[in-house]
């Protein structure tokens, strides 16, 4: 074979493997159009999350300046897409007071949930001498003396959404839920709780909790 023939045969070559190159990108980019139509199509609704309840088993402040508290939270959590999946990775739980955390974290177990479909999970949130900001102590300290306090359930951690067979990349979600518990006032010297147990009282709440993805 000559010169002229071996390097006609390697201008063939690269140009098979130019156009097979070319193929792949064009069908990679089909495939990519195509998930985006769908993706805009079906426009995925965040979840709604509801606190159902809050059970109030301990809320010590002692001396200096540390909190020591244990709540058993109920909420659910509504799937809203007809078409759309979604896989919380990774959701973790716990409490706020004044912008300050004052409880551990505790984690979901990862799920899936499926179109429409509603999840209920009532963990454990609990710290034990816990450090608080000595002027958020001030404050815990005139709201118990006052028969009323508001917490922040927060809760944020990792989802994906499942469309068909395609599944997404992670997202970052955070959910904040209010939780106005009255404890002091009214002749049982609970508000708006009930006894559920000695010492143990359980506060319906029913709130509306904003969602962020």
């Amino acid at each position: 074979m000559s010169a002229k023939d071996c390097e006609h045969h390697g201008q063939t070559r690269r140009k098979i493997f130019r156009r097979i190159f070319a193929g792949i990108l064009i069908f990679l980019l089909v495939i990519l159009i195509t998930i985006l139509i769908v993706w805009a199509i079906l426009r995925p609704s965040k979840p709604n999350f509801i606190l159902q309840d809050a059970t109030l088993y301990a809320l010590n402040l002692s001396s200096p300046n540390t909190l020591t508290s244990t709540f058993q939270v109920t909420f659910s959590s509504r799937n809203p897409n007809d078409n759309i999946g979604i896989y919380y990775d990774k959701l973790n739980v716990y409490a706020n007071y004044r912008n300050q955390q004052i409880t551990y974290r505790t984690a979901i177990p990862p799920t899936y949930q499926g179109h429409n479909e509603v999840n209920i999970w009532s963990p454990l949130i609990y710290g034990v001498s816990v450090p608080v900001a000595p002027y958020n102590a001030v404050a815990l300290g005139q709201d118990e003396g006052s028969g009323a306090i508001l917490l922040t359930i927060k809760m944020d951690g990792r989802v994906r959404w499942k469309v068909g067979t395609f599944t997404t990349g992670g997202y970052h979600i955070f959910v904040t839920c209010p939780a106005f518990i009255q404890f002091g006032n009214g002749a049982s010297g609970n508000g708006n709780g009930i006894v559920v147990g000695e010492n143990v009282v359980k506060y319906q709440l029913l709130v509306s909790c904003s969602v962020s993805v």
